[in-house]
């Protein structure tokens, strides 16, 4: 095989829901890393590594992505748009783009941050062997909540999306993956699940006794935002790796760490604190003597006088009131009905939300979209839409 794919199929129609609220209006890959979109991590990572052409596969608020990237000028690539009218999974996903590839192709997940080496090494894999396909796969601690991988060789034995018993391996599929056009005809042959979606795990699976897929070790940086806690962490990781870039009007008195990006239409009012880890986006307001630490501050958010929150995400046009406290720390949050312990997160508070003026939001509360706690209220658990909470 001789040609090197320089056109890469990005999977971004989804719509997140484990990262409720964020997600409800907006698709998983425009939730803002150090206040840019995780799918303009894929792309420039992508172009680094000699893509110049891309198919962003969209569906869910597809208009938010197709606003923001366009035709892909700004990133001197090429961007054309398929439409998945129906979530039926990730094979499905990458079966609309089959009438805008030609010959061998990329396919990215839309909402995995990867280094260039990444997308770099599987396409050669793919290029310089005979296998119909080519996939990279990494170490996780947490195994089961990906495609768990089996390899031989340098070929992928077996793989099994997301186990339900221990898993056999600690090596997971990292969502890089090269094809030859062969994979359209194992997607017609995809079986699909018990939900009735058609997964490239399963295609790949069907892959592996048809021309063989090679498995590409990648030990680099891997970032996944599933839930709403990975949200911090990562932008913490981003953080560490690119380091900040504090722009902005900062008032006289006002501490903001080396490590922090602040939008450059954002404010920090006299005396406030922005600690390390922390990203406050366009538009929003830190106002004095409020202390803000490993936190991301959506655009058109504020932050009232001597407010303090840790560990804490607050949405677009949210407001935080005066010397309201989220003290951060460990918390066991319920997502989709499955109880996750031990895992630091301050506070969620959903786009235009409103938290009242001495409010205290315990560790691990997630307010949805529009909801309001009112002045000196105490508020804990999840916190719908809409919803109002009063004090006493």
């Amino acid at each position: 095989m001789s040609d090197r794919p320089t056109t890469a199929v990005v999977l971004a129609a989804g719509a997140g829901r484990r990262l409720s609220p964020l997600t409800n209006r907006r698709p998983k890959p425009m939730v803002p890393v150090a206040n840019k979109p995780l799918l303009e991590y894929v792309i420039e990572a992508a172009s680094a590594a000699g893509v110049d052409e891309f198919v962003l596969v969209v569906g869910y608020e597809r208009e938010r992505i197709q606003t923001h990237f366009g035709d892909g000028d700004d990133w001197d690539v090429s961007i054309r748009y398929v439409v998945q009218e129906k979530r039926l999974g990730t094979a499905h996903a990458v079966s609309r783009a089959e009438s805008r590839v030609e010959g061998s192709f990329l396919v990215l997940n839309g909402d995995r941050i990867v280094e260039p080496a990444a997308v770099a090494d599987v396409r050669d894999a793919l290029a310089d062997g005979d296998a119909a396909a080519a996939m990279a796969v990494t170490r996780s601690d947490r195994p089961r909540a990906y495609g768990v991988v089996t390899v031989r060789d340098e070929r992928v034995e077996t793989i099994v999306e997301k186990p339900r018993r221990e898993a056999d391996s600690e090596v997971i599929n990292a969502g890089v993956y090269a094809f030859t056009p062969a994979v359209f005809d194992a997607i017609r042959d995809t079986e699909p699940s018990d939900e009735g979606e058609y997964e490239l795990p399963d295609t790949v699976a069907r892959l592996i006794g048809d021309g063989g897929v090679r498995a590409v070790r990648y030990g680099g940086g891997w970032h996944d935002v599933s839930y709403l806690w990975d949200l911090l962490a990562v932008t913490d990781d981003v953080l560490d790796r690119d380091g900040g870039a504090v722009e902005g009007t900062l008032a006289p008195g006002a501490g903001v760490d080396d490590r922090c990006v602040v939008a450059p239409t954002a404010s920090v009012g006299r005396s406030a604190v922005v600690a390390a880890g922390t990203t406050v986006g366009e538009n929003a307001r830190i106002e004095p003597n409020a202390t803000v630490e490993r936190s991301v501050v959506l655009p058109d958010a504020t932050v009232e006088a001597g407010a303090v929150l840790r560990d804490c995400i607050v949405g677009a046009g949210a407001t935080v009131g005066a010397n309201a406290t989220v003290r951060g720390g460990t918390a066991t949050v319920a997502v989709a009905g499955e109880l996750y312990e031990g895992v630091r997160l301050g506070a969620v508070v959903g786009d235009d939300a409103a938290v009242g003026g001495a409010a205290a939001l315990s560790p691990g509360t997630v307010l949805g979209n529009d909801a309001v706690v009112g002045d000196g209220a105490s508020v804990s658990g999840r916190i719908e839409d809409g919803v109002t909470v009063r004090r006493g």
